[in-house]
């Protein structure tokens, strides 16, 4: 791992942070996949929903990497460990406080959804990042909620078949949001047809 990175997240470093941006993406991008994992790490800890500090030595370093992700255009490289970082959020709180402030986890798992889900057009990456996906859409966050449900309409017109199991999964979130807005009647009624229409076993 690149020593900025291990400087910043080895002792969590908030004022060195900021430097990791003076680096050249091609510099850290061998670096990423480590980096992910010791946020991971941090991030799963205790104290991390309540520790200011690490909160945003984590916000600021996976901004640096998904900026490099996209920059280097190695999403397929590092996609296993952001993946991976993005299925930790699910064993903590994700639903807005009464000031509807996101939570810790909340906000690492909406920077890495539009990481990984601006690239529907990857099988590769979709197929690992699809069975994560749609847990996210019954956590009681209707902002992450509505993110992924525009996402993964773009994945079910590009690559439908990798939907076809979630597709129940999928209607019933939708089904709960019609009281409050009719886009997704009209998500529901196009994207689910085009999953059935390609795969006539989806219940439905």
């Amino acid at each position: 791992m690149h020593q900025l990175f291990r400087l910043v997240l080895g002792q969590k470093n908030l004022s060195r942070a900021g430097d990791l941006f003076s680096l050249d993406d091609s510099e850290i991008e061998d670096s990423l996949t480590e980096a992910l994992e010791q946020i991971k790490i941090i991030s799963s800890s205790s104290d991390y929903q309540t520790n200011s500090n690490d909160q945003a030595v984590v916000e600021i370093c996976v901004t640096r990497i998904t900026t490099a992700i996209r920059e280097t255009e190695s999403i397929e490289r590092h996609a296993k460990a952001l993946v991976g970082l993005w299925d930790s959020c699910l064993e903590h709180n994700l639903r807005p406080s009464g000031k509807d402030e996101d939570t810790p986890h909340a906000k690492i798992a909406s920077d890495i959804m539009s990481c990984i889900l601006q690239n529907y057009n990857r099988p590769p990456v979709m197929a690992l990042a699809i069975p994560i996906a749609v847990k996210f859409l019954h956590r009681g966050n209707k902002e992450l909620c509505r993110n992924m449900s525009n996402y993964l309409s773009l994945v079910a017109i590009t690559k439908a078949d990798l939907l076809a199991d979630h597709t129940e999964v999928i209607v019933k979130s939708i089904l709960q949001d019609l009281s409050e807005t009719m886009f997704y009647g009209f998500w529901i009624r196009e994207q689910y047809m085009i999953l059935f229409d390609k795969h006539p076993n989806v219940p439905h």
